[in-house]
């Protein structure tokens, strides 16, 4: 320490001016990076998001066809006017269609004996319980679809009543 400044300007505890720039320059670009790569994961979460809100669209404006499809093959059971040729060809529509949802993430679920759960299904109509326990789901009107672990389209349920 030098008596007429009052100050220690050791060279051991004063950074050098350069130095103190060099380290925060450092700081800074350090800084800008991390900045810069989350700017670019908000912008991929983003456009993931756009994407898959997309897809949910496509898929629920396509559930209605396939929903026919079913209803086609159903029918054609009980009526004998269609030939066993239309009615693989139908199938193999069906089975193409289902293949298409399911690679977009498409899926279908269970209903029947599950509990009525109001996230997921829709009641449309209900019976007598009779052995069943109240609530449980007897049988699926039209079917449920979810993208993932978001619903797509609850499921049209007969539930049980007491």
């Amino acid at each position: 320490m030098t008596e007429d400044s009052g100050r220690d300007d050791s060279p051991e505890t004063t950074p050098a001016p350069d130095e103190e720039l060099s380290t925060l320059r450092r700081e800074r670009d350090d800084l800008h990076e991390r900045w810069m790569r989350s700017a670019a994961e908000f912008e991929n979460y983003r456009r993931r998001e756009l994407s898959e809100a997309a897809a949910a669209d496509l898929i629920r404006d396509l559930l209605p066809v396939v929903d026919d499809f079913e209803r086609a093959l159903s029918s054609a059971d009980a009526t004998s006017g269609a030939g066993p040729e239309f009615r693989r060809g139908v199938e193999l529509i069906h089975k193409q269609l289902l293949e298409a949802l399911r690679k977009r993430g498409a899926q279908p679920f269970d209903s029947v004996g599950q509990p009525f759960d109001p996230s997921w299904h829709e009641a449309v109509a209900w019976e007598p319980a009779g052995d069943r326990p109240d609530g449980e789901i007897t049988a699926e009107l039209r079917r449920g679809y979810r993208l993932g672990t978001r619903l797509l389209r609850p499921a049209q349920v007969k539930v049980a009543k007491a």
